[in-house]
């Protein structure tokens, strides 16, 4: 459908205006099998600001193959960009993926439809915003936080390598569209944060660093947390894991201190 393209296109254009590193397709999808298949397999964070807000942006992989890996991404998320290709239309993981949003409980969404360049058919695209807005009916979805929009990732990033000047391509159709989407992303109101409540984190992953001990990474629900700070890990069990912070990180930023909202690395001693 485009996500990782749409992802890329959002890259280059806040890039152009020094908001954000440019992120390549490869530097998104860069598993070897990711590469091979064309699919995002992992989900993957990038960083980039918009006028209003510091975003970590979490591209999922929307393959049914890989719904596990999306729903970890998608439970850290405030905002839900949903993309569907035009030429497709509604595929059977798009029910998934809505019912998934409601289930979470995501109330600021974007709906982007994109490929809009390959369609010159306007009745194909009124047909399938009146399949979304059905869908969404179902759901029960609360319509005044969804905006549906239509663009062209791919048109962008091509626009954007041929003129790498902001203020000469500001005025095309296809660069307003996605300055449209970035706006749309500027005024949704994000969820208050609990920042006065105990620490919590929902582990999203484990890694092991060689001589240096053990890395988890997740979404802050609740809290701060501060380097020295004694953490305890809940599990399955009734036992629970003591251990300190001895590193915090985001977006390959060494912190002192992260809180609510943030998504992080934090390095715990001798796990």
């Amino acid at each position: 459908h485009g996500k990782t393209t749409l992802t890329t296109a959002i890259s280059y254009l806040l890039n152009l205006q020094g908001l954000s590193k440019k992120y390549n397709y490869s530097d998104i999808d860069s598993a070897p099998e990711e590469k091979i298949r064309g699919i995002t397999i992992n989900t993957t964070h990038i960083e980039y600001e918009t006028l209003t807000k510091h975003c970590a942006h979490i591209d999922c992989p929307g393959h049914s193959d890989y719904i596990k890996n999306m729903i970890i991404g998608a439970t850290q998320m405030d905002i839900s960009i949903l993309v569907i290709s035009i030429i497709d239309g509604i595929m059977p993981q798009t029910y998934e993926h809505l019912l998934l949003i409601k289930q979470i409980g995501i109330k600021n969404i974007i709906i982007f439809l994109n490929k809009e360049d390959l369609c010159d058919d306007i009745e194909l695209i009124d047909f399938i915003k009146l399949e979304i807005y059905e869908l969404l009916n179902k759901y029960n979805f609360n319509l005044n936080n969804i905006k549906i929009i239509t663009g062209s990732a791919l048109n962008v990033i091509n626009i954007i390598q041929k003129t790498k000047n902001y203020e000469l391509i500001k005025s095309n159709i296809w660069i307003q569209k996605l300055i449209n989407l970035i706006n749309i992303i500027d005024n949704f109101q994000i969820p208050i944060r609990k920042f006065n409540d105990y620490f919590l984190m929902s582990i999203e992953d484990v890694f092991s660093i060689t001589g240096r001990g053990t890395v988890v990474t997740g979404k802050i629900e609740q809290g701060y947390i501060n380097l020295n700070d004694e953490v305890e890990i809940l599990k399955f069990e009734k036992t629970s894991i003591l251990t300190t912070v001895i590193g915090l990180e985001m977006f390959k930023k060494q912190l002192i201190q992260a809180q609510s909202g943030d998504n992080v690395g934090i390095l715990l001693r001798n796990i």
